[in-house]
């Protein structure tokens, strides 16, 4: 472990962090509505081991045993997500109390364990009844979340201390609604761009209706990579900046600046309305950067439906998610981030970082992970050189805390900490789980009393 965790100052937090669909299960219990990844799921060839979360880690029923792994591990963050399907079961209308009363035991439990929550509305299960009337292409979708932000903030905004409205509305846009690899599975391409719109005035609107009811950390949770060209060829790099205008740049200056590029205000502003970019652009108390990887962009043939392709990341190691691993790419966005934007930046989290690497219990039950420990000293490590470069990053919260149903790719790939045997819901620590809260209790020892 060296000196990585002396590179951290007093107050910065290192977490983990999951999703409700991910990890839950029970989707048909206490009152729970259908959600679209439900209906994706249950669609032939969606998912590539042909499963679904109906029971996932089965959180719903085991979160008091995945609370007392969060002890162990002494992480003081923990990010998870609020199923809107648990809380409102046709997206509107009557609230299920019993899915309430779920989080409000996680919550206290989290508390008393002396771990920090962190709470997402929207990490992709929109309630199917919505969908059924446009989902996030109908902007009416936009006062039915801020409603549903409203009947969570009442609940939980006197003890969760951070929020974070919409998860990587830019994945939603393109994989959910542009190419149809994610829920609700449609393949709009460049239609799909309203979805990104409403999903940045839902953010805002949630913002708002979560300060009302007392909410005092507002942030986000974008996924953002450095968007490389194909080659030097004017058209490769006339590609990668029009893919990062839509990965990065729509969300960014959206959120930050209350405003759009002018070849987007060009597509979308038969959907922007006065007050929108006023809307979007409300305060964060932090930045979430969700980061994985750097993407390499070069121009599609003329046919294509899209004027991008992705290329390979040549020269890398590869997860076997086949992501390349690059953490000075993390480094580099950090700090090209803070140039570009400056004062307009507030505190930044890293809210969700991981590699899926497939190694399971060897004859003595032990699970040694080693890559999964390397990708997360290395990528904390380009943290630190960011921090020690001027930026000012506040936290890093490790994906995942447990293997978990990773959407389109099933049960085939696992991010955790933790090892989940699916079929006994065994919970078994792996080596990187042990490294990671020796390095949060050598940061404790060192920065106590500063």
């Amino acid at each position: 472990m060296g000196d990585l965790a002396g590179r951290f100052p007093a107050g910065f937090r290192f977490g983990t962090s999951t999703a409700s669909y991910q990890i839950e299960g029970a989707v048909a219990e206490d009152g729970r509505g259908p959600s679209i990844w439900d209906t994706f799921t249950s669609e032939p060839g969606r998912i590539v081991d042909g499963s679904s979360g109906a029971v996932a880690c089965d959180h719903y029923h085991r979160w008091p045993e995945d609370v007392e792994l969060m002890r162990k591990l002494g992480a003081p963050g923990y990010r998870f997500s609020i199923a809107w399907p648990r809380i409102q079961p046709t997206g509107s209308g009557a609230i299920n109390q019993a899915g309430l009363d779920f989080y409000d035991r996680l919550v206290d439990a989290l508390l008393a364990a002396g771990i920090q929550p962190m709470a997402t509305l929207y990490h992709w299960d929109l309630p199917q009844s919505i969908e059924d009337d446009g989902g996030w292409l109908n902007r009416a979708t936009i006062d039915r979340f801020a409603d549903y932000a409203a009947i969570v903030g009442e609940r939980l905004a006197d003890r969760v201390s951070d929020w974070i409205p919409v998860n990587e509305p830019n994945v939603v846009t393109l994989m959910g609604y542009g190419v149809a690899m994610h829920a609700p599975g449609k393949a709009l391409m460049f239609d799909a761009l309203p979805v990104g719109h409403h999903l940045l005035v839902a953010h805002g609107r949630a913002a708002i209706a979560l300060r009302a009811t007392g909410a005092t950390s507002i942030g986000c949770a974008n996924n953002h990579a450095p968007i490389w060209p194909g080659s030097d060829d004017p058209a490769d790099v006339g590609a990668a900046k029009l893919f990062d205008t839509l990965w990065n740049g729509h969300y960014l200056e959206g959120m930050l600046l209350g405003r759009y590029s002018d070849d987007l205000m060009m597509l979308l502003e038969p959907h922007v309305r006065d007050g929108d970019f006023a809307t979007m652009r409300q305060p964060l108390d932090f930045y979430g950067v969700n980061y994985y990887n750097p993407m390499r962009i070069g121009a599609a043939p003329e046919d294509a439906e899209l004027p991008f392709e992705f290329r390979e990341v040549l020269g890398y190691p590869i997860t076997d998610f086949g992501w390349p691993v690059v953490p000075d790419a993390l480094r580099e966005w950090l700090i090209t981030f803070r140039a570009r934007f400056r004062a307009a930046v507030p505190p930044i989290m890293i809210t969700e970082s991981g590699c899926a690497y497939g190694i399971g219990p060897d004859e003595h039950g032990v699970v040694d992970d080693h890559l999964r420990i390397d990708y997360h000293a290395l990528h904390l490590n380009a943290v630190a050189e960011a921090i020690e470069r001027g930026v000012d990053v506040r936290g890093y919260y490790a994906w995942s805390l447990i293997d978990n149903f990773e959407w389109a790719e099933g049960y085939t790939q696992r991010f955790g900490l933790v090892h989940v045997d699916y079929e006994t819901q065994r919970r078994t620590p792996k080596r990187s789980f042990s490294w990671y809260a020796d390095l949060v209790a050598d940061h404790s020892r060192r920065t106590a009393g500063a």
